[in-house]
């Protein structure tokens, strides 16, 4: 079931987009208003939405129908299935001990602080 609402999420965003890019943009009759022609859809209607606006109004519907069904799905899972359910479990650890010190060594004199002759 969720791989059959994933695969209409992707075909149908892809619509989207698609049908998107090919739609006239409504800025471009604008400079139509402004002397190089006339242009009914500056300020008023823009008419009766065609085949192209229709069929994206209906994807992307689809696409945010699959989006909810799809959040619900991930949301209301029974098994543990998440990454985070699968971590490993955490284990106490018992401090270090400090190691032995060693025993205290006779120190030489140091040479360093002779003059020589």
């Amino acid at each position: 079931m969720e791989t059959l609402i994933w695969i209409l999420h992707v075909l149908s965003a892809v619509g989207v987009i698609v049908l998107v890019l090919l739609q006239h943009g409504k800025g471009a009759d604008m400079g139509a208003a402004f002397g190089s022609g006339s242009s009914g859809s500056l300020f008023g209607a823009s008419g009766s939405a065609n085949f192209l606006s229709r069929t994206t109004g209906v994807l992307a519907a689809i696409f945010f129908m699959t989006s909810l069904g799809l959040t619900y799905l991930s949301t209301n899972r029974n098994e543990s299935g998440g990454v985070m359910d699968k971590a490993v479990p955490i284990q106490s650890v018992k401090p270090a001990e400090p190691a032995p010190a060693a025993p205290a060594a006779e120190e030489e004199p140091s040479k360093a602080t002779e003059i020589p002759e």
